[in-house]
């Protein structure tokens, strides 16, 4: 249960296999049904979750019923209302299992005693937040600067294989497209691509 953690882990700093033994205490293993939600709008985000399995996704709604996706998170990958999670406000977002999924959750409590026993953990998290931070700066610049097919391409990259688990209108919601935008851009690439 604990495979894709250690290597996320591993890839950023090293761990004793001691060290990764204690970590193992400090997170509460989850599975999520697909279309289960983690956490709803309004309620105070308690976890941390690292994706070992499946995929979820973090999204919000506005006045009109409209969906807007923040973040996939893949396997491998975490996912949070960290806002809502730091300072225990109440989240403006739900996060949902797009697919039957296991996670490994993290209270803000728990956290902060790993990184205390295990100081490598907390350089680790820091990581985390400085690549979330730069991956952030990037994301509102693609919104900004980025026509939809460079939307779509890069989120190929950034998501290997998203586009076959995950329909096509929350691609869509994520990219900030209207559904028949991303339904013309794909036909252009695929166009583009079969000669």
């Amino acid at each position: 249960m604990f495979q894709q953690l250690f290597k996320s882990i591993q890839e950023k700093v090293i761990l004793t296999p001691e060290e990764m033994e204690l970590c193992k205490t400090f997170f509460i293993p989850k599975k999520l049904r697909k279309k289960q939600t983690l956490l709803q709008e309004g309620d105070i985000c308690i976890y941390n979750a690292f994706v070992e399995k499946g995929i979820l996704r973090s999204f919000s709604m506005d006045e009109k019923g409209n969906e807007h996706i923040v973040q996939f998170a893949i396997e491998g990958w975490w996912i949070t209302d960290l806002s809502s999670f730091l300072t225990n406000s109440n989240s403006i977002y739900t996060i949902e299992a797009l697919e039957d999924s296991e996670l490994l959750l993290l209270t803000t409590e728990a956290r902060e005693a790993l990184m205390d026993k295990i100081p490598m953990f907390e350089r680790y998290q820091r990581l985390l937040l400085q690549n979330a931070y730069i991956a952030n700066q990037a994301r509102i610049n693609s919104a900004l600067t980025e026509t939809a097919e460079e939307k779509y391409t890069n989120l190929g990259l950034a998501y290997p294989g998203i586009v076959q688990r995950v329909p096509q209108h929350m691609i869509a919601s994520y990219l900030g497209l209207k559904p028949e935008t991303l339904s013309r851009v794909r036909k252009q690439i695929n166009t583009r691509s079969s000669f």
